[in-house]
């Protein structure tokens, strides 16, 4: 199980790099200790990963070796495919734009309603024996549907991307509002930060900065007038930034989130992954809890 940072670099937003561009962003990031990189094959159309790919494979101060490279795989125009034609393909296409022989993880990226689970086991059997794929796991899933993979595949789970921000925070919410009539009780997701803690999955939070509905980032935003005046009293406190801040507050939970950045500035890239360095008293956490909407019952 890969564990060394608890910054990811998300190249969703890379597409539209040079590859000159493109090698210096992976030098930015490799050289401020970010070797994790997660792309889809989705992303830009699979743009984004050919130009990572071809930006690796032309600059020999780069290892292939050095970096934790992941890729997600499902998601089709129109419809989800999961069945194992489509997630072996896939794969390859995935290794052909980022012009490496295997990827270190590769991740169903959202629950596929007509998958047969036995042939998920026989893509990962296929994958992992042909080293094509050292570790496995899944984005967006809820607890039920990751047991019933588990009940025919072999491989470990190791690790599920799921939205998660300071207002998007059900996973939070709807254990500290148990028992209640709130909005924030609801049950989303099937307790899936604590089955995940439970199972050892590690959990991947993408869009840390996103309001929900995807109505923007919240960082200065009018919506969180209270949350953003909060925030930029505790970064003077913390001697650090806002976005750094809030990404500091994913950080803070036990369970060992990591961070999937999404951003194609360099600058930015840096000011997330100075968010390792800040730990969040449990009285400030909760503060930016409650400054983001949500009530302590």
């Amino acid at each position: 199980m890969y564990k060394d940072t608890s910054v990811i670099v998300g190249c969703m937003r890379l597409a539209d790099k040079t590859t000159s561009e493109m090698a210096r962003f992976i030098h930015t990031a490799v050289d401020n200790g970010m070797t994790w990189f997660d792309h889809a094959d989705i992303y830009g159309d699979g743009r984004s990963e050919e130009v990572f790919g071809t930006a690796l494979a032309a600059d020999s101060s780069l290892n292939r070796e050095d970096l934790i490279i992941q890729s997600k795989c499902g998601i089709c125009r129109g419809y989800y495919d999961l069945s194992k034609e489509h997630i072996l393909s896939a794969v390859d296409g995935i290794l052909t734009r980022l012009k490496t022989d295997y990827l270190d993880i590769l991740l169903l990226h959202r629950p596929d309603a007509l998958v047969e689970p036995e042939e998920v086991a026989s893509a990962f059997d296929e994958l992992e024996r042909s080293g094509k794929v050292r570790s496995f796991g899944v984005s967006n899933h809820k607890p039920a549907q990751i047991e019933l993979l588990r009940k025919y595949v072999k491989q470990e789970i190791l690790y599920n991307q799921l939205q998660f921000s300071l207002p998007v925070s059900n996973m939070v919410a709807n254990g500290m509002e148990v028992n209640m009539e709130t909005p924030g009780s609801i049950d989303h997701d099937g307790s899936v930060l604590d089955y995940c803690r439970i199972n050892d999955i590690t959990i991947q939070a993408w869009s840390p900065f996103q309001m929900p509905a995807w109505k923007g980032v919240f960082i200065g935003a009018p919506e969180y007038e209270e949350l953003n005046h909060v925030l930029n009293e505790l970064a003077e406190v913390y001697d650090t930034t806002v976005t750094a801040l809030a990404a500091a507050w994913i950080l803070r939970h036990p369970a060992g989130i990591q961070i999937i950045t999404g951003t194609a500035s360099e600058d930015r890239l840096c000011e997330i992954k100075s968010a390792e360095n800040i730990r969040l008293s449990r009285k400030d956490w909760y503060r930016l809890y409650l400054a983001a909407g949500h009530p302590l019952p």
